[in-house]
């Protein structure tokens, strides 16, 4: 197809978006953006009975927030527009024309009857399909005569329309990313196109609409790949040219062995969605990628390297940077395992770019959730645990000894470093504390060495129970930074409440 390039990510709102089809979503956009072309967000939503209640407006809110925004269609620059809706568009002209055409037609078949024939053909080990074998005996317009089929609509009979697939035509397309395919029409039945509600189904909504659009590239997951040689003869049949047409791999997995499902996230404990959905009908939450700390552009970067590659050793890229590399040909055939720890990785490397006003303005929330209501030397300790971090959200869980006196001490550490001479050597640091005129990291160090120096003593037999005074535990940078921070005063207070807690006591005995 020759002209702009013009691309549709379609899902139906029957529930929360899964990551796979914000992978298909992502690689849609930045191929449009690589080509200078548009992208257009559509709802296909003529499956009522799956419709669920707020997945239209979720589906908006998940792309808005990883920064893929539509040209056209649903969500661009904030509109919400019907003729972006296929419940809303009309296709009642272009299935008559098939029937007029001969290539569907009326089939009157009730959904018991047609239940009692799959039945019948199981219990004698077939599979029954609608198909250029059985139609001639079922109840349609190709079975009955003209004036039979026509009474039988006059009569106000419900029935849907199918597609008339061709006796043992050989269907043969070029995909962009699996080359030459080729079908046999044999393979197929014959679907259903227009459903007795009135509505059209996917097959034949989704290739009027890309018609209509000017849709020049259909890039969708490889599980519509048994629908292509039917929407192949589908534009052959309504004399279109058809778009190009690129299926995408699978995401798998962790362990490679299947289609990655929301039980897959519940078991192994990841989000399989990028915002938390809460389910209608049941009130069951599940756990969001934004929700769970994630960055979206981590999401981004994580999502573009599943099923494609730059060719280069280069893996943090923007969402521009992606869309100047991006290319069909570079996208895999085989399925791309999901990686819950690289997605990790990812979160990490982004969340070591921001600096540390930006992580400041993030953990805010959370520590006025534990009380903390002054933020003072907030950036200065962010400096000193950033790198401990993968999350904000894990910030308090590094952080808290600077802003709390520990409740317990580490029994490990206790029986390491808290000897019969602690105590002793304890209050002689105290005393040295108490006097010191200049707190800074750097003075205080200078003054703990010295006194080490003076008298014999290895390092650790100071710093080690001195860490477990303050901190508690063993965990923490470098621990003259951390009194700086908390003050003399604190400090003072913090040694002796642990002297007084562990005392003369040996390592083994229980605080």
């Amino acid at each position: 197809m020759s002209g702009k390039v013009r691309v549709r990510f379609a899902p139906s709102p029957t529930g929360p978006l899964h990551i796979g089809g914000v992978r298909t979503a992502l690689f849609n956009y930045l191929f449009a953006k690589k080509e200078r072309g548009d992208f257009i967000l559509r709802i296909e939503d003529t499956d009522q009975v799956r419709f669920v209640p707020g997945a239209e407006g979720y589906i908006v809110e998940s792309l808005r927030w990883l920064g893929i925004v539509p040209e056209e269609g649903i969500g661009s620059n904030g509109q919400v527009l019907d003729d972006f809706r296929q419940s809303s568009r009309k296709y009642d002209a272009f299935v008559n024309e098939l029937v007029s055409k001969n290539f569907a037609y009326y089939a009157f078949d009730s959904p018991d009857e047609l239940d009692s024939l799959r039945k019948k053909y199981e219990s004698e080990g077939r599979v029954f399909k609608y198909d250029i074998s059985t139609r001639n005996t079922l109840k349609n317009s190709l079975a009955f005569s003209k004036e039979e089929a026509q009474k039988l609509l006059d009569s106000g009979r419900p029935h849907v329309i199918r597609f008339r697939i061709p006796e043992n035509e050989t269907v043969k397309v070029t995909d962009l990313i699996r080359g030459d395919l080729v079908f046999n029409s044999a393979e197929l039945d014959d679907k259903i196109l227009f459903k007795s509600d009135g509505l059209p189904t996917y097959h034949l909504a989704n290739i009027v609409d890309d018609h209509l659009m000017k849709i020049s590239h259909v890039i969708r997951g490889e599980e519509w790949l048994p629908s292509l040689p039917l929407h192949v003869l589908l534009y052959k049949s309504f004399g279109w040219e058809m778009p190009a047409f690129a299926h995408l791999p699978l995401i798998l997995k962790p362990n490679g062995q299947g289609k990655l499902s929301k039980r897959d996230g519940d078991k192994l404990g990841f989000p399989v969605f990028p915002l938390q959905w809460k389910d209608p009908e049941t009130g069951e939450i599940s756990s969001g990628y934004k929700e769970s700390g994630y960055f979206p552009e981590a999401v981004v970067n994580m999502l573009a390297f599943l099923g494609w590659n730059p060719g280069t050793e280069q893996e943090i890229f923007s969402l521009g940077e992606l869309a100047v590399s991006f290319s069909l040909e570079r996208v895999g055939k085989s399925g791309a395992r999901f990686d819950p720890e690289k997605v990790k990785w990812y979160n990490q490397q982004y969340l070591k770019m921001k600096t540390d006003a930006e992580l400041a303005g993030l953990v805010k929330s959370d520590l006025s959730k534990q009380g903390i209501s002054s933020f003072e030397n907030l950036t200065k300790i962010i400096a000193l645990v950033r790198e401990r971090l993968v999350f904000p959200q894990e910030f308090w869980s590094q952080a808290s000894y600077f802003y709390k006196a520990p409740e317990v001490y580490d029994r490990e550490l206790r029986k390491k470093a808290w000897r019969e001479d602690t105590p002793g050597i304890i209050v002689a640091i105290k005393s040295i504390l108490e006097q010191a005129d200049d707190f800074s990291s750097a003075g205080l160090e200078t003054n703990i060495k010295r006194f080490v120096a003076d008298n014999n003593l290895g390092f650790g037999r100071v710093a080690s129970p001195l860490r477990l005074l303050i901190v508690g535990s063993g965990m923490g940078p470098h621990l003259f930074d951390i009194l700086e921070i908390i003050g003399k005063k604190e400090t003072i207070r913090r040694i002796d409440k642990g002297l007084n807690a562990l005392g003369k006591t040996s390592g083994s005995d229980p605080v």
